[in-house]
């Protein structure tokens, strides 16, 4: 197999379309160049109806900017980063294109990259973004503990999901969804109640956990409590509280953890919810496909993402305004996977007793 280069004259150059130019939209408009680039970037003092005239003929035209010459003239490329811990986790999809889809609309593109919960994979993709030469960086971090300080080089960056000092932030009330979902559980009549947290390296698990928490021991028991991952596969330490039955009822730090209880529970032989309630949080849409349904705790995944972007342009705007913390407000999703505790079921586990025999006796 071999290669070649086009002659000057190859029939395929004829093909392609010629490239309309910013000058070309000038003249066909009437306006000066400068008048052109001022419509089309939306700066610049023009009249809207000349801005109008000069956007509709650029249209008409066919012309797109030189993204390339831009980067150049302006020191921007127009694209953002976008840092994600696990794009098999069904909460980030969601996430990811309302990222997309909000910063399209804002004339950017972006670079999506998945961290796969590993922290050496997080700080090679944000560095790998940075030479990239991105304007800014929305990073969803895998955790929050005091050593997240990665290469940033100074590039405006937003923080979702986690408390970050030196970082604008997006983020929602873990702590009044915790309250939630143990309120939720205390309302139906459950008094003995099991807590699975997220990985506690999070502060967003920590704030779950310590909302539900509080709001239990006001009110019922604190079963158990536990950690575990954010997966409906459940670690056997989990799964060996589940099956003591000690509790009527279980919060789940995130619905994949949630339907990994579920199908545990399945498989011990007890039923959702009749002998076990479950609650989970995130509301991913999983949820509804559930057998039963999950009643889950909803974080506005969309409102938050399209904030992030716009608090990142802002960021690009006005570099020198005061970090911002912005938080979301949650909400319950009442399904099928939460009712009364039965009789039974709201009576403590019985002591487990031992019978003796002697030998030769009847």
């Amino acid at each position: 197999m071999s290669s070649r280069t086009a002659p000057p004259n190859d029939p395929a150059d004829d093909a392609r379309p010629a490239r309309v130019t910013l000058k070309q939209v000038a003249e066909a408009a009437g306006v000066s160049l400068a008048t052109a680039s001022y419509s089309l970037n939306n700066g610049g003092s023009v009249g809207q109806e000349t801005r109008d005239r000069v956007i509709a003929v650029a249209e008409q035209l066919g012309y797109r900017p030189n993204l390339a010459a831009k980067a150049m003239r302006t020191g921007r490329t127009g694209t953002l980063g976008f840092v994600l811990p696990d794009l098999t986790n069904p909460f980030f999809p969601l996430l990811a294109q309302t990222v997309i889809h909000a910063a399209r609309g804002e004339g950017y593109g972006v670079f999506l990259t998945d961290s796969q919960g590993s922290k050496e994979a997080e700080a090679q993709s944000i560095d790998a973004l940075v030479r990239r030469g991105v304007d800014g960086v929305i990073w969803f971090p895998i955790d929050d503990l005091p050593d997240r300080q990665p290469n940033l080089n100074g590039v405006p960056t937003v923080v979702l999901d986690r408390s970050l000092g030196g970082f604008d932030c997006v983020l929602a009330d873990f702590a009044a969804g915790g309250r939630l979902a143990a309120e939720c559980l205390l309302a139906a009549g459950h008094r003995r109640i099991g807590l699975i947290t997220g990985p506690l390296a999070a502060s967003s698990a920590r704030e779950r956990a310590d909302g539900a928490r509080e709001t239990i021991l006001a009110r019922g028991e604190l079963a158990w409590e536990v950690e575990a991952a954010f997966s409906a596969d459940l670690e056997s330490s989990v799964v060996g509280l589940l099956n003591q039955r000690s509790a009527t009822a279980v919060i789940a730090g995130a619905d994949l953890i949630a339907i990994g209880v579920i199908r545990a529970l399945r498989s011990a032989g007890l039923r959702v919810p009749q002998d076990v309630s479950v609650i989970g949080f995130d509301n991913i849409p999983w949820t509804d496909l559930c057998a039963p349904p999950l009643t889950t705790i909803e974080l506005p995944v969309p409102e938050m993402g399209v904030e992030a972007v716009q608090q990142l342009l802002r960021r690009l705007r006005t570099p020198e305004e005061p970090r911002r913390r912005i938080v979301f407000d949650v909400g319950l999703v009442e399904r099928a996977s939460v009712a009364a505790p039965s009789t039974d079921a709201d009576k403590p586990p019985a002591k487990a007793r031992r019978r003796w025999f002697r030998a030769g006796q009847g």
